[in-house]
């Protein structure tokens, strides 16, 4: 909670925009339940990217990647967060919190934020696993406004 709430000011003070959908309280709260609101937004375009925290980041994971055309990183290091926007395109940042303190995640954040992908043979890999979404029938998930219910 404390990681959440220095990232989300220090977001909102490079400029960024920040819908914050994580939990407000210091108890123990069901990780899923926020994952699924974050990797929705982006599964539908209503976000471009997200960034998601829990205690180790491996159930966030695995959540945010069942979410079609989400591609979630689970990053500890500068490095890393540099590699998963080279040359994944992640478009989910994820951090265990109880690893990271907050300098190292400010700087994970940035060098995240500020990467671009690459493209070039990245992009004919990437294109690839979007094969494996649409062969197992993964859609893309619809905006709210184009559901028929």
């Amino acid at each position: 909670m404390e990681l959440k709430d220095a990232l989300v000011e220090f977001l909102r003070g490079r400029g960024e925009t920040v819908d914050d959908v994580g939990t407000q309280g210091g108890g123990s709260v069901d990780y899923p339940d926020y994952g699924r609101l974050v990797a929705g937004k982006v599964a539908r375009a209503e976000a471009t990217r997200g960034i998601l925290l829990c205690t180790n980041g491996i159930g966030m994971s695995i959540l945010a990647n069942k979410f079609p055309g989400v591609r979630a990183a689970l990053v500890g290091d500068s490095m890393g967060a540099r590699m998963s926007r080279e040359h994944l395109d992640a478009n989910i940042l994820i951090m265990g919190g109880g690893f990271i303190g907050k300098f190292l995640a400010r700087e994970i954040v940035k060098t995240w934020l500020e990467t671009p992908f690459a493209g070039g043979r990245h992009q004919r890999r990437l294109d690839k696993i979007s094969a494996v979404e649409r062969e197992l029938g993964l859609q893309p998930l619809k905006a709210p406004s184009e559901r028929h219910e």
